[in-house]
């Protein structure tokens, strides 16, 4: 998927912006005077500007007449363009002559069932194999907030963004957007952070969006761009990335992307499979490490933070699978044949890789770093932590008093923005240098005075497997 013919045109968007704060001018009177009377609980932790926002985009994600999903996922695709002080080079990863990485992840798919179901043929459309695009990202230095990018081709764009990159760190990124928005183009700015951060690069992915492409296409590029940096199809850009040096990351709903790579690697590992790709067998080996800001862990939404932690977050609030996606019919949704979830069939709204909660072990992977605020998905992000120390995984969780989903990129001028970007680059640039080095930590960091206040990894989360585990989706 492209994003050549959204291109935002900087007029309309300022126009189209004043259009859609008009009606929230009740709401922000109230959350302004609210704050400033010190009678909003949010105005202990958070500043106006913060509130603020918070508050808007909360009330833009409850739209008093509901849109069609084509209409927003559009919206949500639109290119601001590149420029100041950032690289971006376009990649596409080429298709292999052989089917093996499909046939991997399918039985990586199947194995991970139910015993009973084992062996029968899926219910969802099986993904073809299509060229991946991704945006190599990296830091400017010299260039100014203004300056276009350079009239070269991608490949010089691609040699000048490694020549700044200090170490061999390389993020192997996923957006976010509940697997049915958003774009690498609306995350270079965070993923430009975290490329300077850390002194590495990133290779952003353009992956299927649902509903078009329900799971396991997204899965299915995932898998591509990592074996696309272990080796590389023949004309790509890059040199063969060591996994080591790799760091799977992601937000949100990229966050669960990663996290379901990860543990794919994990199921192939443990059928000691190969995959055939562009000739040559190849192993599937480990990355260095995954960085998840405010994974989505639970698909069907059955924790308690979905509701008691609305008034820190703008996320909408939770409802039952079937009712989640009512929005005006088009093309693309309901989904044909029908469906609940806008992301994956009825049959696999439970499996582990999709509801994450349902992974019987993430024994052997390498290390995980979680951040989240308190936000609505609190309560599974803290208890993928949990079941990640249980497991034997070395895991650096920092949860961050008052903040929302995201909050890096949403409040991203904010101390604790920085402070959490900061400690996630830590984290990558350390699993890259040497995993072994790296130690568990579990950290509450305050609001505004940024102090650091441990937490017991033995009450990170009160809820067993059992408990986090629903019993149906409906």
């Amino acid at each position: 998927m492209s994003t050549n013919d959204n291109k935002a045109q900087p007029g309309n968007g300022r126009f189209e912006l004043l259009l859609t704060l008009l009606p929230k001018i009740p709401l922000i009177v109230k959350v302004a005077l609210l704050h400033v009377l010190g009678r909003s609980e949010t105005a202990k932790y958070i500043d106006l500007k913060s509130d603020l926002t918070v508050s808007i985009i909360r009330s833009m994600l409850v739209p008093a007449k509901p849109r069609a999903v084509g209409e927003t996922q559009a919206m949500s695709l639109r290119d601001p363009g590149v420029k100041g002080k950032i690289w971006v080079s376009t990649a596409s990863s080429k298709v292999p002559p052989e089917q093996g990485i499909r046939d991997a992840l399918l039985a990586a798919i199947d194995n991970m069932r139910a015993p009973e179901e084992r062996g029968t043929a899926p219910s969802f459309k099986i993904p073809d194999v299509v060229p991946v695009e991704a945006e190599w990202t990296g830091y400017r230095a010299a260039a100014n907030k203004n300056s276009p990018p350079p009239a070269i081709s991608e490949a010089e764009k691609y040699n000048k963004l490694m020549k700044e990159v200090k170490n061999k760190t390389t993020f192997l990124y996923f957006h976010g957007g509940a697997y049915y928005l958003c774009d690498p183009s609306t995350h270079r700015a965070l993923v430009k952070r975290i490329a300077k951060l850390s002194g590495g690069r990133a290779y952003s992915v353009r992956y299927r969006l649902a509903p078009q492409n329900p799971f396991p296409a997204a899965l299915l590029d995932a898998l591509v761009s990592y074996f696309t940096l272990l080796y590389p199809p023949p004309g790509s850009f890059h040199e063969p990335v060591a996994p080591g040096d790799i760091v799977l990351g992601g937000d949100s709903a990229g966050g669960n992307l990663a996290l379901a790579l990860l543990q794919t690697l994990l199921e192939l590992r443990r059928q000691n499979r190969k995959i055939a790709w562009f000739g040559e067998e190849r192993e599937v080996p480990l990355p260095g490490g995954v960085t998840a800001i405010s994974p989505w862990v639970d698909i069907v939404q059955s924790m308690p933070s979905l509701t008691r932690n609305q008034k820190w977050c703008y996320l909408p609030p939770p409802s039952p699978v079937a009712e989640t996606y009512r929005a005006a019919e088009d093309e693309f949704w309901p989904a044909k044949p029908p469906r609940k979830h806008i992301y994956v069939d009825d049959a696999y709204l439970l499996h582990p890789l999709v509801s994450l909660q349902f992974a019987e072990t993430w024994q052997g992977a390498p290390p995980v770093y979680v951040s989240c605020g308190w936000e609505t998905l609190a309560d599974e992000d803290k208890y993928l932590v949990s079941k990640l120390t249980i497991d034997g995984v070395t895991v650096v969780f920092e949860e961050y008093e008052a903040m929302p989903h995201v909050f890096e990129m949403v409040l991203s001028k904010l101390a604790e923005s920085q402070r959490s970007l900061e400690g996630l680059a830590r984290f990558a640039t350390a699993v890259c240098e040497d995993p072994k080095k790296v130690q568990p930590y579990y950290k509450t960091i305050k609001a505004k005075t940024l102090e650091e206040v441990d937490i017991d990894a033995d009450k990170i989360s009160p809820f067993t497997d059992e408990e986090s585990r629903v019993p149906d989706a409906s």
